[in-house]
């Protein structure tokens, strides 16, 4: 389950949604979609989010 790293990263660096949801480049509806489980993220999301935090895609999808 990839999504409660998804909020853990962006409370570790202190951020709100709205931010990353900016950095995607999409609604911040969305965003919380992808966090609550709601709504599968696309791949090239996780990739972005993976150069963002500077955390890999297997510890974003919680391979790791």
């Amino acid at each position: 389950m990839y999504y409660p790293r998804l909020r853990g990263l962006r409370e570790d660096h202190d951020l709100v949604q709205k931010e990353v949801a900016a950095y995607l480049n999409i609604d911040q509806r969305t965003y919380s979609n992808y966090e609550t489980g709601k709504r599968e993220i696309p791949t090239h999301h996780i990739v972005a989010l993976a150069k963002f935090y500077k955390v890999s895609t297997d510890y974003i999808l919680g391979l790791k």
